[in-house]
């Protein structure tokens, strides 16, 4: 069989509905998977595609949107099925019509929403990916450990296979031990997290509704959202003033945020090199000139 005629009967089977897949069309953007738009019936689904290992990091992502979609806040895409066969595996979820010219300060007050939902232990039920590197996320009771162990630990130990170098590897390992007083005073909630919010994982409704996709979802410090919302940009004034009024953060937060980022600088150099050591390098000296 081909490959759509594989999705075609995964959609039957979770539908119910006997259809042919119709007016597909590949959607650019990507840098981990493919995807595509598709009809199936009178209904659009949005595709993502990979090779067939990629099944469990789809499987963790249904999850993951069915985790968010249970807060109640946010739009958030359905998922429908997830399969594989012997050269892809495949995500089918719910279209959305995308396109819309919404409200930062809704999508503020939403996120603060979603971060109210919470848990009594840090991380969550399944293993996930950040891109597509491996993410632990089995529970913690003390956010410090699980910061240092499942997250900057995780990724200095992958930096050093890929061949990082001394200074960046030794500064990132001293971090490790004295980052705990950047939160004396400081206690996060277990909120529920996007995991992976930056500019290209939102976007509004053809109603104006605040939409949040491709997650990586876990249970942990809020501010570790918002902090990847200023990583690379994209989040207007009004998001923030928003956010803030419906949840204000800690004062230690404009510290913080860097090392919440590093989490994702170091992933980046992971995956694809270049300048991002000498970034983590910086970012590194940064919260250590913090703690003198």
């Amino acid at each position: 069989m081909s490959l759509w005629e594989d999705i075609k009967n995964d959609i039957e089977s979770a539908t119910g509905v006997a259809a042919d897949i119709e007016q597909q069309g590949s959607v650019g953007g990507g840098c981990i998977n493919q995807a595509a738009r598709i009809r199936y019936g009178n209904t659009r689904y949005f595709v993502k595609l990979n090779t067939a290992s990629g099944y469990d990091m789809f499987a963790a992502e249904a999850q993951g949107l069915t985790e968010l979609r249970e807060s109640k806040t946010l739009k958030i895409p359905e998922p429908l099925c997830v399969g594989s066969n012997a050269r892809s595996a495949w995500l089918v979820m719910e279209n959305l019509s995308l396109g819309g010219q919404g409200s930062d300060a809704l999508l503020g007050e939403k996120l603060a929403d979603m971060h109210r939902v919470t848990r009594d232990a840090f991380g969550w039920d399944i293993d996930n990916t950040i891109g597509s590197t491996p993410q632990e996320n089995a529970w913690l009771d003390d956010w410090i450990d699980f910061w240092r162990v499942r997250r900057l630990r995780f990724q200095l130990d992958l930096a050093a296979r890929q061949g990082a170098g001394h200074g960046l590897l030794s500064k990132v390992e001293r971090l490790i031990d004295e980052f705990p007083a950047l939160f004396d005073g400081y206690r996060p909630l277990a909120s529920l997290l996007h995991g992976d919010l930056w500019s290209g994982n939102y976007a509004f409704t053809s109603t104006n509704e605040p939409a949040i996709f491709d997650p990586a979802v876990y249970y942990g410090d809020r501010e570790a959202d918002i902090a990847m919302t200023e990583l690379f940009g994209g989040f207007g004034r009004d998001f923030y003033a928003a956010y803030n009024n419906a949840w204000s953060l800690d004062a230690g937060y404009p510290v913080r945020k860097t090392l919440y980022n590093l989490y994702h600088i170091l992933n980046h150099f992971n995956l694809f090199g270049g300048g991002y050591a000498s970034q983590a390098q910086r970012m590194t000296e940064s919260l250590l000139s913090e703690l003198r």
